[in-house]
């Protein structure tokens, strides 16, 4: 028997996804991106969206599906690159976008995981990320950042039981245990959904309390990635 926790797809387990809501979404470039999650969120009639995510997009993919249709009014993020769409928008002033030091980006997601509310960091002292921040001298001069929270996550991961433990793919992890831990509603879309007990503890990369809801994806797009043969890649070389 499946736990209420299991979801019959996308458009269901992001239905109640609402206007001005925040967002969290995992990935790193396009690896571990929740794909079919935002092609749902897509298709809701939804405006003034927060979204926190390493970067909103790329190469004409992922959380760009947002962007074209102007749902997005806010980006929290680490990395514009390979981002046409954001960028026109950026210079456009159609939309606000705050640019966080990487390692400060995962640490105020992390800090929201744990209840810690702040914390001080040399990084970004003496730079425009400082401005408006609190300083403090320790060893050296600090800036507060605050913890960041969303009100909803959605991530990907490479399986789950019914319980909604998971387990990612290497690189694939990325931010999203992190998010899943900062987010009041975490939605985790897997390539493969098991029974409880199928994944050994020693499997286990996050908890189950920490997800709300699960489904299994589909159609995932993978054209970053291709083979290439030595003689393809112009090496003659035989082994």
């Amino acid at each position: 028997m499946s736990t209420p926790k299991v979801y019959n797809s996308a458009k269901e387990a992001v239905s109640d996804i609402t206007s001005g809501s925040s967002l969290m979404s995992g990935g790193f470039g396009l690896c571990g991106i929740p794909e079919n999650s935002i092609d749902a969120i897509s298709d809701l009639q939804i405006n003034g969206l927060t979204v926190i995510s390493n970067n909103i997009g790329n190469s004409g993919r992922g959380l760009v599906a947002l962007l074209k249709k102007d749902m997005i009014s806010s980006a929290i993020c680490s990395y514009v690159g390979g981002n046409p769409d954001l960028e026109s928008r950026m210079l456009k002033d159609e939309i606000k976008v705050t640019l966080v030091p990487q390692g400060t980006f995962s640490e105020r997601i992390r800090a929201a995981g744990l209840g810690i509310r702040a914390f001080y960091t040399p990084t970004g002292h003496g730079t425009s990320v400082a401005l408006g921040k609190d300083e403090k001298m320790f060893d050296r001069p600090c800036i507060l950042e605050k913890a960041l929270h969303a009100d909803f996550a959605i991530i990907k991961a490479e399986i789950a039981d019914e319980y909604g433990n998971l387990y990612f793919k290497e690189t694939a992890r990325n931010f999203s245990p992190l998010m899943a831990m900062a987010a009041k509603t975490t939605i985790v879309e897997v390539e493969k959904l098991v029974k409880i007990g199928e994944l050994s503890p020693d499997q286990i990369h996050l908890p189950g309390i920490f997800v709300q809801r699960i489904y299994q994806g589909s159609n995932y797009k993978n054209d970053i990635e291709f083979k290439m043969t030595k003689k393809e890649s112009g090496d003659s070389n035989e082994d």
